[in-house]
């Protein structure tokens, strides 16, 4: 009776044991299983609400009881008051206590910001902050910022001179302030050794190839001729005869959907407007592209003074030594327009 007795209570040990086993894999696992199947990216900003934020979250975890994991161990580590802001990714296979705790020590995934073309400071902010969390009143402040602006030796609008087109790893938080410090990080990592020696061929200083490259990037979009008007641009500063690019009178006049510039245009009143102001305008009229910015520092040497849209309108420029030659181009150029009716 006794032995059947021991056994029993063996029985039931085992049993217990067994159960308790079980419980601790299941709750292991909880925590510290994988949570999430697929990647997901998440973005969480600073008045994010918190009951949101966890829905979000848990969506993306593969069970209930791995999401009733989630709560207890946010609770445990009061998430709710810890929740950092910021773009986070849920990694697959990535577990709840990993989920979590990525949360409370705001170990954030970059995200790319692309600075691309922007002709003004407002559609630059603009731009940027459909890319970040700041706003683009924000972004726009810290441009107009006199203190910052003299930080990095610029100013008025001008500043816009220091973003180099480019694809970058940042931040979804950065601040309009750490933007600027980054993008003058990476203009000066941009001006090289192999470029500031051409810059000196030029004789130009960075600010004005960067402008200057302004004006050969809206003359063309067509990378093998932007060597060339820059040569001719350059050839015009040197002879001390004034630009009179089209697309400063356009950025004059803030205009930018003007498909043909007038005589009437080109009395505009601006310090921006080339026909009536000689040398470089006072900032650059858009972003350059980098193509367009080493087409400066590359310029070709020719005696070109003139160039004019050839009359087959295929982006390309019938280019004159001579305001003879130039007004020959003209002619058929605007004689095709008319054949057009543009």
């Amino acid at each position: 009776m006794k032995r059947k007795k021991i056994k029993k209570i063996f029985g039931y040990g085992v049993a217990l044991g067994v159960l308790a086993a079980g419980i601790l894999i299941v709750a292991y696992n909880s925590f510290y299983g994988g949570a999430v199947e697929k990647d997901y990216s998440i973005f969480v900003a600073n008045d994010v609400q918190y009951p949101n934020f966890t829905a979000e979250v848990k969506k993306n975890i593969n069970s209930s009881l791995k999401c009733r994991a989630f709560d207890y161990y946010a609770l445990h580590l009061n998430l709710d008051t810890r929740l950092k802001a910021g773009h986070y990714t849920l990694k697959q296979g990535q577990s709840v206590i990993s989920i979590i705790r990525m949360f409370v020590l705001g170990e954030q995934t970059p995200v790319k910001l692309v600075v691309g073309q922007a002709r003004t400071l407002p559609q630059l902010a603009g731009r940027l902050s459909n890319q970040i969390m700041a706003d683009s009143t924000a972004l726009l402040s810290a441009l107009r910022n006199s203190e910052l602006k003299a930080k990095y030796g610029y100013k008025k609008d001008s500043i816009i001179a220091m973003f180099v087109p480019n694809t970058y790893q940042v931040y979804w938080t950065i601040t309009p302030e750490q933007l600027l410090e980054r993008m003058n990080r990476e203009y000066n990592a941009f001006w090289n050794e192999d470029r500031v020696a051409k810059l000196a061929t030029t004789k130009l200083t960075k600010y004005q190839a960067m402008t200057l490259a302004s004006i050969v990037y809206e003359e063309t979009k067509n990378r093998g001729e932007m060597p060339k008007i820059a040569g001719v641009y350059i050839n015009r500063l040197r002879k001390g005869i004034k630009l009179q690019a089209c697309p400063t009178v356009k950025y004059a006049m803030g205009d930018f959907a003007l498909t043909r510039i007038l005589y009437k245009h080109l009395r505009y009143d601006s310090p921006f407007n080339t026909y009536r102001n000689a040398g470089l305008p006072p900032a650059p009229i858009c972003i350059p592209s980098i193509a367009a910015i080493d087409a400066v520092l590359n310029y070709d040497k020719n005696n070109y003074l003139y160039f004019c849209a050839k009359p087959e309108f295929d982006g390309t420029h019938n280019f004159a030594r001579t305001l003879r030659e130039h007004n020959a181009n003209s002619r058929k150029y605007n004689d095709a327009l008319k054949r057009l009716k543009k």
